[in-house]
């Protein structure tokens, strides 16, 4: 439930996501509308997974007849570990896109044809109902070592032959330069943004500093770690983080400006 005397004035806001590049965002947008100062900051980072343990994990590309992608990063990984072990993927491979925005991205690396790619419309529930009308494929789940349960929890339950293969490891970022944390809010999208705001700053207080978060994977991780969530996206009303955001904004400024 919102808490009244936590609907304090903003001026200052992290995102915890890199810098959007060129001049156009929504989050521009916003700091100029309110006259805030916006502030971004990646709180994890992707490592590569080297060819040698690649090949520890003994999985062998072209066991298999279709690749689930849930991420542009493991698009990258994937196709940079099949060149460095001198992998060709064959032309018929399939490839299962939890997203337009991923399946579009998979044009740096292939020629695309209809018949290969199949795409959700946008969560892993859609992207499951799909695998499920290709059960005959033989599934590879590339992935970071910190990863949802749902896609290889549906695969086993399913029966669905499959492998899942680490290609990178998301880390938290060395936040250490940052003098402190003190931010009107701080807004999240992952759980592991969470994880490394307390390995960088352990002894992190919230007191006034207000929490957003996006999605409910991120939504749990700031409860369990005892914070208050003060801005929750997407919301029926605010489909985006910078919705969100501004609804609490206009709430807030308006609030403390009488």
């Amino acid at each position: 439930m919102e808490d009244d005397k936590r609907i304090i004035k903003v001026s200052r806001i992290l995102v915890s996501q890199p810098k959007p590049k060129g001049d156009q965002s929504p989050y521009f947008d916003l700091a100029k509308k309110y006259n805030l100062k916006i502030d971004f900051r990646p709180f994890i980072q992707i490592d590569p997974i080297d060819a040698k343990e690649f090949r520890r994990q003994k999985i062998n590309i072209l066991d298999h007849s279709a690749v689930i992608f849930t991420s542009r990063n493991a698009v990258d990984h994937f196709f940079r570990l099949a060149s460095e072990t001198k992998v060709e993927i064959p032309t018929d491979m399939k490839y299962f896109c939890i997203s337009e925005q991923t399946a579009n991205y998979l044009q740096k690396y292939i020629v695309v044809r209809k018949r290969k790619i199949f795409t959700g419309v946008r969560t892993a529930k859609d992207l499951m109902d799909l695998i499920k009308k290709h059960k005959t494929e033989k599934y590879l789940f590339p992935c970071s070592r910190i990863r949802k349960d749902d896609i290889p929890e549906f695969l086993k339950v399913n029966d669905l032959k499959h492998s899942e293969v680490v290609i990178y490891e998301t880390v938290s970022s060395d936040l250490s330069d940052l003098a402190d944390v003190n931010y009107d809010i701080i807004a999240f999208y992952s759980p592991s943004g969470i994880q490394s705001l307390f390995k960088n700053f352990p002894e992190f207080k919230q007191n006034n500093t207000r929490i957003a978060a996006f999605g409910p994977t991120t939504a749990k991780a700031v409860w369990d770690a005892n914070l208050i969530l003060d801005i929750q996206a997407p919301l029926p009303n605010a489909p985006s983080m910078t919705g969100a955001l501004e609804f609490y904004i206009r709430k807030a400024n308006e609030k403390n400006d009488h």
